[in-house]
């Protein structure tokens, strides 16, 4: 995904969300989601002892196409987690990724994991909707808005109750997502501007992280030797969504990731 089509993505994302807002208004909206109580720990799951795995549902992606097509939501989800994972990441946008927020409810239905809205969160709106279908966090995405939306964000969030993990690719935007206060920090090693995935890019970060975050890497990882890496490199989780879609056992897959 280029930095251009994160530009597209997001100008089509306000869009989509200016059309949801005026079938069902924000008060409403926020109504429905400020009554819930339900939440499920989802940094606490990131930070238990040993490297935890964050286990995506994503059907297809920019940079793929089409990952895996005919299995069911409930299938995946259920594989992950007696599989080892510790958390869920459902992919919402459904554009570019075939995603809905239904999955997220139909994830919550299959899994007693918690779950992650990956999303290009940039308004309000979509944070009250993923607390309302059931998340249990929220990604935000230090490239995609500027300092002051992402912290307001940011912080709506915490006050509904939802984790964030806040997305940084490069040093500028790490120093965004500390400055914001980010309890969890997710390192995405895919270039956004060439698409490249260079997984040295987790550990040329993670010695700027403070101490007491949540540290997570994202994209690149497929074996179990390169977790065993990070978990000596003292990252908290991984993200890993690809690897295990495209696996024919989506359970032993994940099982072989989670090391259990």
């Amino acid at each position: 995904m280029s930095s251009d089509v994160l530009i597209e993505i997001v100008a089509n994302t306000r869009d989509t969300v200016a059309a949801r807002r005026a079938v069902l208004p924000l008060e409403q909206l926020a109504a429905a989601a400020q009554t819930r109580t339900d939440y499920r720990p989802f940094r606490e799951a990131l930070a238990a002892p040993g490297l935890s795995v964050i286990a995506e549902h994503k059907r297809s992606s920019p940079s793929a196409g089409v990952i895996r097509a005919g299995l069911e939501l409930a299938e995946v989800v259920s594989a992950y987690e007696r599989g080892g994972a510790a958390a869920l990441s459902v992919l919402t946008e459904p554009t570019r990724f075939s995603g809905s927020l239904a999955d997220l409810a139909d994830a919550r239905s299959a899994s007693s994991l918690p779950i992650l809205r990956k999303d290009f969160i940039v308004d309000d709106y979509q944070i009250y909707e993923a607390a309302a279908s059931g998340a249990d966090a929220i990604l935000l995405i230090v490239a995609a808005m500027e300092v002051g939306p992402l912290a307001n964000l940011h912080a709506l969030a915490h006050r509904l109750g939802l984790a964030t993990l806040v997305e940084v690719h490069n040093a500028d935007e790490f120093r965004v997502a500390v400055e914001i206060g980010a309890e969890t920090i997710g390192i995405n090693n895919r270039n956004l501007s060439t698409l490249v995935v260079d997984i040295e890019t987790t550990y040329q970060l993670l010695p700027e992280i403070p101490a007491g975050v949540v540290k997570v890497a994202e994209s690149g990882f497929r074996t179990r030797a390169e977790l065993e890496r990070l978990a000596s490199a003292g990252l908290d989780a991984v993200l890993i969504g690809e690897a295990l879609m495209r696996s024919a056992d989506i359970e032993a897959a994940a099982r072989e990731l989670a090391g259990v």
